[in-house]
């Protein structure tokens, strides 16, 4: 049975809070090329992240730590191009806010200015309230991520489930509450524990979008390389393959390269 959803032309940050507001979820999927932005707006997604994960699935790095402020600008640029309707949100990268307030503006109005984008997402809590609260005071949308923050994966050690012990979820909690009080429109929750991923949606008023952070949130979001089954060494539970692009590209080009090979392409018809 199909979900009857309120048609919107625009999403904006003030959109998304409606929806939390009136129990419509929030799709959210990653782009980093035109083409690709295209498709995932035309089938109407809510909101477009474009992911500092481009230092994996893009690039082929092993973490997120590799791509570059420049990088993610050019990334951004191009998905910008291809929408009409989705929010666009652009990962501050690694190394442009940490640890500084001011460079951390600096590095979000390069984004705003130089890529057209909507909104930046930071990685951290209390941490990096100083710089969310410059960002914010200077005019542009904040997004929030806690839980697993890919960018301190050498902190953690592990991709583990994170808060599953009651220190880390108070200060989770506690953390969520301090991203809304500095003006976060939204917060992202990355791999915790489902019943904790309920209680800070249900506490906080700003829509919160999880991956791996069960069903009772305000919105959900994936890597779109794995909904489409074009990634394949990647299997954490939370992933559902929408398609298994993998294999369908691999066979075409398979016979794409029979047929070059056996004189069949291109035939009578598509030649001038």
């Amino acid at each position: 049975m199909s979900v009857h959803y309120k048609e919107i032309k625009r999403i904006t940050t003030h959109v998304l809070q409606e929806m939390k507001e009136r129990g419509e979820k929030i799709s959210m999927l990653t782009a980093y090329d035109f083409s690709m932005a295209k498709i995932l707006d035309a089938a109407k997604v809510d909101v477009l992240l474009v992911g500092d994960s481009a230092s994996n699935v893009m690039a082929g790095h092993m973490t997120t730590l590799p791509i570059t402020l420049d990088q993610m600008i050019y990334h951004a640029s191009s998905v910008i191009r291809g929408i009409y309707r989705a929010l666009v949100v652009v990962d501050l990268p690694f190394g442009s806010y940490q640890g500084n307030s001011k460079e951390a503006l600096i590095s979000a109005i390069r984004i705003m200015k130089e890529s057209g984008a909507h909104a930046i997402k930071l990685e951290g809590g209390e941490e990096i309230l100083e710089s969310i609260k410059r960002i914010v005071s200077s005019g542009i949308p904040v997004m929030g991520h806690l839980g697993l923050t890919p960018q301190s994966i050498y902190k953690f050690g592990t991709f583990e489930v994170r808060a599953k012990e009651e220190a880390e979820a108070q200060k989770l909690i506690r953390d969520a509450h301090i991203l809304q009080e500095a003006g976060c429109f939204a917060i992202v929750l990355e791999k915790i524990p489902a019943v904790l991923a309920t209680k800070v949606a249900t506490e906080i008023k700003i829509p919160v979008i999880g991956i791996g952070a069960g069903g009772g949130v305000d919105g959900q979001v994936l890597v779109t390389h794995d909904l489409l089954g074009i990634s394949k060494d990647f299997s954490p539970r939370f992933i559902r393959r929408y398609l298994n692009l993998y294999d369908e590209i691999l066979n075409a080009v398979g016979k794409y390269i029979d047929d070059v090979k056996n004189l069949d392409f291109p035939n009578e018809k598509e030649q001038y």
